[in-house]
């Protein structure tokens, strides 16, 4: 249960008084806010608002990666960084690679993480030549299980597919 963000009462936006919080779960499963009262049953006997929208009952968090930089569209040709962030809850990130134009997987540089349930961050410096290009990331856990390609959709319990971006270099 956090009862503090930053070494002070937890804002109201995040869910003071209380809010719970369950590594390794996405948020609609994990992160409930405003916490005044708990019913403990199980699974089977409970009826959730999310599971109710079509939305799996667990939601366990999956190996995966995001592009943050560049934003599709337009960037200056020359040097440039290619940056984001992965996560792979209770296991962590191994590595980072990133292709262009469906190019060689080129491995990224990782920031360090204080524990295994913290998202990376992850560098690559690329020359943009001019013209169009698109970028995909991959991430891979420390048990060695790379994300899968496979594209799904967020429902029931959460995306998979690598992430790719198109940028105009001009």
């Amino acid at each position: 249960l956090a009862l503090t963000m930053d070494g002070e009462p937890l804002p109201i936006p995040h869910g003071f008084p209380v809010r719970q919080v369950v590594p390794g779960l996405y948020g609609y499963v994990s992160a409930t806010k405003w916490v005044v009262d708990w019913e403990i049953t199980r699974f089977a006997d409970f009826s959730a608002y999310w599971t109710d929208r079509g939305w799996g009952e667990r939601g366990p968090v999956k190996t995966q990666s995001r592009i943050d930089v560049p934003r599709d569209g337009g960037i200056d040709a020359g040097p440039t960084v290619i940056a984001g962030v992965a996560w792979a809850q209770h296991v962590g990130i191994e590595r980072v690679e990133v292709r262009v134009d469906s190019g060689q997987w080129r491995e990224a540089t990782l920031a360090a993480v204080p524990n295994v349930d913290t998202w990376v961050q992850w560098q690559l410096d690329w020359t943009a030549d001019s013209g169009q290009h698109s970028i995909e990331v991959r991430a891979t856990d420390s048990s060695g299980a790379t994300q899968t390609e496979k594209r799904a959709d967020v429902l029931p319990d959460g995306a998979t597919g690598y992430h790719r971006i198109d940028v105009e270099v001009g």
